[in-house]
């Protein structure tokens, strides 16, 4: 080749490169000036939604604005809830001008004022995105951008508070809709089971069909009138002889169903939160209750309903509590429990420690440590057996050592038991349970 050839050629490679990195800075200046544009119009928008009063216009509006944020990229949408923090937070001056007219007039109308002028401008400005169609499943997933970035933005903080004052009303159970899920659900809500399943993972239809067809197998979950085909929280229900002590078997392929009429036990082994950004919202206690009743309504010969739940904060709490604890080197190998020997050997200590954990262990705020147990303690349910390596799964043996726990929800205590676990911090066990906490050995005189 000649030299005016590659010379040539380098030019136009030259050129090409030139050509290119000016095109792709043409393209991401445009694109920010888009984006910069997007949310100029924005901080507008809220404004003028804020201050509209026809209700036609501040829909259109409303829908707008949403749609406008779901295409803004990360760094927008932080700009846009930052906003919310600041601009649309309460107004000191009015407050205080309330406060003073109140002691001066301290009669209900000025209490009104006060509560009025202490409330963030934020709210009234959700309420009114609310307003667009499907205004609620975007602000849920607002949300989801706001919790994600709390931890670096503390600032969010008083923001996500007002989104979990509102949903807290608007979630309100009152408002919910409790619906069986059978094999015979609609198709899009089945692909909502299966993907928000957190506990056991369905692997596929095949898997979805095991847990929902059988007669001896039935699902429930809570519904809001504007998430028609997306559930909030679902439970899975299995219909037992006894109490279980291994999930395996539960969810076992070719596994033979019995005849729910003749089950003695209802086994609560699965419970899935749906929608992330109605965090602090808690479903579960009312759907467990009500499931229970359901289940006593159509099958009266149930006598025991239980859960199989997962210790998820256990090994992690003993990595904290317990650091030198000669067990950790033992259990943290991902096979120890293939080892019979060893496993019997380990096996009395361990129970003394998870019982400890489950126990024993609080937080600051003097609450259950581990996030299962405080939710089925705080429902009013008592710690009924725990159960040795019930889940072998790499899961279970990587966050509880392979334990697994029947919490049982006896219907005719639940409430009490509510009250004395809220009140007192009362945690009840039964005696087997609390036999597994090992005494410690007297001392030689």
């Amino acid at each position: 080749m000649s030299k005016s050839k590659t010379d040539t050629q380098e030019a136009t490679g030259e050129k090409t490169g030139l050509l290119t990195r000016l095109w792709h800075g043409l393209t991401s200046r445009s694109r920010t000036l888009r984006d910069r544009r997007r949310q100029n119009w924005l901080a507008d928008a809220i404004e003028t939604l804020y201050s509209e009063t026809g209700e036609a216009s501040g829909v259109a509006l409303a829908r707008r604005i949403l749609d406008r944020y779901a295409a803004l990229p990360p760094e927008g949408k932080l700009e846009f809830l930052q906003l919310l923090a600041t601009r649309f937070a309460a107004d000191p001056q009015r407050l205080d001008g309330a406060i003073r007219a109140y002691f001066a007039d301290p009669h209900p109308a000025m209490i009104r004022q006060v509560h009025e002028a202490s409330e963030a401008r934020r709210l009234e400005l959700l309420r009114r995105l609310n307003f667009a169609p499907s205004g609620t499943k975007s602000l849920l997933h607002m949300r989801e951008d706001l919790i994600d970035r709390l931890r670096e933005h503390p600032e969010l903080g008083e923001v996500d508070a007002d989104f979990e004052h509102l949903f807290r009303s608007w979630f309100n159970r009152g408002f919910l809709q409790m619906k069986p899920i059978d094999w015979h659900t609609p198709a899009v809500v089945l692909e909502q089971i299966i993907r928000y399943e957190a506990v056991h993972e369905i692997s596929g239809w095949g898997d979805l069909r095991r847990r929902l067809d059988p007669p001896d197998r039935k699902c429930f979950a809570f519904f809001h009138p504007t998430l028609a085909d997306d559930p909030l929280i679902f439970v899975e229900v299995a219909l037992t002889h006894d109490l279980p002590d291994a999930i395996a078997p539960l969810l076992a392929d070719g596994r033979v169903p019995i005849n729910p009429r003749a089950a003695r036990t209802a086994v609560f082994y699965s419970i899935s939160n749906c929608q992330r950004g109605l965090r602090g919202v808690s479903f579960g206690n009312f759907l467990i209750k009500q499931v229970a009743a359901e289940l006593k309504r159509d099958f009266p010969q149930l006598r025991t309903f239980v859960t199989l739940s997962p210790i998820p904060g256990f090994i992690g709490w003993l990595k904290r509590a317990r650091k030198d604890d000669p067990l950790l080197p033992e259990i943290t190998r991902p096979d120890w429990h293939l080892d019979p020997i060893l496993e019997q050997q380990l096996k009395p200590a361990l129970q003394d420690r998870i019982a400890e954990y489950l126990l024993e262990a609080k937080t600051e705020s003097s609450r259950p440590v581990d996030p299962v147990a405080r939710f089925h303690l705080g429902n009013g349910a008592s710690i009924e057996m725990i159960r040795w390596l019930g889940d072998p799964s790499p899961k279970g043996m990587q966050n509880a050592g392979g334990f697994m726990v029947n919490y049982l929800y006896d219907l005719d205590n639940v409430e009490a038991n509510h009250e004395a676990h809220v009140k007192h911090g009362t945690i009840f066990a039964s005696p087997r349970v609390r036999a597994m906490r090992l005494k410690p050995a007297k001392k030689e005189q």
